[in-house]
């Protein structure tokens, strides 16, 4: 029997509802969708529902005229202006699917991507690495991947939007769009969200409809979000947490989004203020951030006591120190989770109705359950570390166009997130290690494997080792641990190796520290021992 097609199991359908009261004063659709600084002034510049609904809706209309059908796939690269969701929603609501990708990818990264996912438009942001170098990779010079760069954003933040001259785009009315979302199945693909594995090279979490729509779902009744909410933007859009928590569960709730291009604490203090934010969504270094400029302005804290109902943080611990300094300078709770981009993102929280437990990443979202298996199989009993496996709404259906990946991970319904973790007898998860090496600064997955193949292209490198180093501003830190060849001059050699990762690597993976050694620690099989050089680098 097959499954039921209909547009309430799109996406879309959260934007397009939002919408549909547009003809009312006091409707949804007449609401504010985002809010989006300005200038340096106090004013800020509002889309409502019905804008931005009309805004996708006429990117759905371009789309079916490049010839985009259910199912194709269109990668998106923006940073946090009006125009990424206009552009999200716009291609969901074809039945297209949408690939997310960071502004900051190198050509090399962006062309492995186009080509993985068979990509057949791109749409990116004047001004970003991506954009710049689009034009060299093969998928784009020879025409199988149509690229447009917009450069709208800040005279006019959702439409007309100031597009290429030969878009279609540019020259739509798009004063009659209406969103109106294709029937898709639930199980349909919405998204593809590229992630690694222990072999760094990239692979595609592909998301449906169902699994985006359950968790912004369950992340609205979780923390409780109301049409009245203002939610801090900060977070990337093309990354999975703002995208669930900072976008689609606030559309979920009618909330207006406050949009912020490009973090700063004091960018973001002036957003907090002007738009009048009541739920914040950031990663632990942003919450570093903005703990230490409050206390450097304690009339700007004042300012905000109390104003802000709570917290949302994730992709790596929230130090103690600045839990207790966000609650005592602005009464803000900050409440921890747990998620990764092949569950959507979200599996568990800290949340208000069990209280806080600090060092926890909460309890599971509805939908949702965990087992923690000891290394034989066996599920282990409350408070045993094991690995923690997720089985819900949430869980990806699988890596694109990647079965045996995709096998390697699932044990029938249930995924392995490689994560070592415990779970206390109230059900709330702590998560202790991973057991993949992978590395999260600032949220971002950052893979060794990748960068050490890069270093590996030095011909003065002998060996090396990429591993990540507790960082109380950015979770985890990228160091390189270097046995250069012998006669290599080792201040020459740092520097060479410091501008090839940043010609290769995006800015968020290239190691910050660079450690010189005469040999490796060596295991039985000759692997180098990570742990070892862990210890040496603290040490100091």
């Amino acid at each position: 029997m097959s499954e039921m097609h209909d547009s309430a199991n799109n996406i879309a359908y959260l934007l397009a509802e939002a919408a549909s009261d547009s003809g009312s004063a006091s409707g949804s659709g007449a609401k504010t969708a985002l809010a989006i600084p300005a200038s340096e002034s106090a004013d800020m510049r509002v889309v409502s529902y019905a804008q931005l609904a009309s805004a996708a809706a006429q990117v759905q209309r371009h789309l079916a005229a490049l010839g985009v059908e259910r199912g194709d796939r269109v990668a998106l690269s923006m940073p946090n202006v009006a125009l990424m969701p206009a552009l999200y929603y716009g291609i969901v609501a074809a039945g297209a699917i949408c690939v997310p990708l960071n502004p900051l990818l190198s050509g090399a990264e962006l062309e492995y991507h186009l080509r993985d996912s068979g990509a057949k438009v791109l749409f990116a942001f004047a001004g970003t690495r991506l954009a710049s170098e689009a034009s060299s990779t093969v998928p784009v010079k020879n025409g199988s991947v149509r690229c447009e760069i917009f450069t709208g954003g800040e005279g006019s933040p959702v439409a007309p939007f100031d597009v290429p001259a030969d878009s279609a785009l540019s020259a739509t009315d798009s004063s009659d769009a209406v969103l109106e979302p294709v029937p898709v199945a639930a199980s349909d693909p919405a998204i593809i969200l590229y992630t690694s594995g222990t072999t760094g090279k990239p692979k595609g979490a592909t998301l449906t409809h169902a699994n985006i729509l359950s968790n912004a779902r369950s992340c609205v009744s979780v923390f409780s979000f109301t049409a009245e909410d203002v939610i801090f933007g900060g977070l990337p859009l093309f990354h999975a947490f703002g995208q669930t928590v900072s976008m689609n569960a606030a559309f979920a709730a009618s909330a207006t989004v406050a949009l912020l291009p490009r973090f700063t604490p004091d960018g973001a203090l002036n957003l907090m203020e002007r738009a009048e934010v009541s739920v914040l969504a950031a990663v632990p270094s942003m919450y570093v951030s903005l703990a230490a400029a409050l206390e450097a302005e304690p009339e700007r804290a004042r300012s905000l006591r109390g104003r802000i109902r709570f917290g949302i943080s994730g992709g790596s611990p929230l130090p103690a120190p600045v839990h207790s300094a966000l609650k005592t300078l602005i009464e803000c709770p900050v409440y921890e989770g747990y998620g990764l981009s092949e569950t959507s993102p979200v599996v568990s929280f800290n949340q208000a109705e069990f209280g806080m437990v600090l060092g926890s990443v909460g309890r599971v979202l509805p939908g949702v359950q965990v087992q923690v298996r000891c290394p034989q199989g066996s599920e282990c009993a409350p408070g045993v570390s094991g690995q923690l496996w997720v089985r819900g709404e949430n869980v990806m259906a699988g890596y694109w166009n990647n079965p045996a990946a995709t096998a390697e991970v699932f044990d029938g319904e249930w995924f392995a997130t490689g994560d070592v973790a415990r779970v206390d007898e109230q059900g709330n998860i702590f998560i202790v290690d991973r057991i993949k090496d992978m590395v999260l600064r600032n949220g971002y997955s950052v893979y060794p494997r990748e960068i050490e193949d890069v270093l590996y292209t030095h011909e003065q490198v002998q060996s090396v080792a990429v591993l990540g180093v507790p960082d109380d501003r950015v979770g985890e830190e990228v160091v390189a641990v270097v046995m250069p060849r012998p006669g290599a001059d080792e201040g020459v050699l740092q520097a060479e190796l410091n501008a090839l990762a940043r010609t290769r690597l995006a800015a968020y993976k290239y190691p910050r520290r660079y450690v010189m050694v005469e040999s490796m620690p060596l295991g039985p099989t000759g692997k180098i021992l990570k742990r070892d050089l862990r210890v040496l680098i603290q040490r100091g």
